[in-house]
């Protein structure tokens, strides 16, 4: 029975192995959601318009974190957004709006359950994040803003339903891994 004694520690029993393929997870997750946000599958585009895949990250994040985890994660994602597509008008507004919002939103005292919930929260956030960005536009002044609010309504309403359709997709699989993980540092 020496070999039992010899036989080494899995990743769940060291805790910096632990936090690596953490982060690892959490990482690898964003850089999907990164690479299928320019992309448009057939089926996935309603008014030629996808869904907010670093939304729906952003909300499947903040929901059991704090407010100032889900605005870190909002400037973060806002900042990589805006250096995939044009700067002006920033993402990290709507982002940071989304995090912050989500984070402080309790969905245990409205909604128990967690497909509905989530649903619910990206389907709101957004709108939010589409009016912000919405809002950016109106200061830029290129646009009249009949035109802005025009599309605005085209743009939140097929974001906002292709997000939430999509959200408990990326919540549910991060969740478990996240809940799950914690579970093993209590121990």
């Amino acid at each position: 029975m020496k070999s039992d004694s010899l036989v080494s520690h899995t990743w769940r029993d060291n805790p910096i192995q632990r936090l690596l393929v953490n982060c690892a997870v959490t990482i690898g997750s964003l850089l999907v959601c990164l690479l299928i946000l320019p992309t448009r599958f057939p089926g996935m585009e309603l008014a030629s318009i996808g869904p907010n895949w670093l939304l729906i990250w952003v909300v499947a994040w903040s929901v059991n974190r704090s407010t100032l985890q889900g605005a870190l994660a909002g400037i973060t994602l806002g900042l990589i957004q805006d250096g995939m597509t044009a700067p002006s008008p920033t993402h990290i507004l709507s982002l940071v709006a989304v995090g912050v919002l989500t984070a402080r939103l309790r969905k245990g005292r409205y909604i128990q359950e967690d497909f509905i919930s989530v649903a619910l929260i990206a389907f709101g956030t957004a709108v939010v994040a589409e009016t912000v960005m919405a809002i950016q536009y109106c200061f830029q002044a290129d646009r009249s803003l009949i035109e802005i609010w025009r599309y605005h309504q085209l743009i939140a309403l097929s974001s906002a339903i292709l997000s939430s359709l999509w959200a408990p997709v990326v919540y549910f699989p991060l969740n478990r891994w996240w809940q799950w993980i914690e579970s093993l540092e209590q121990v």
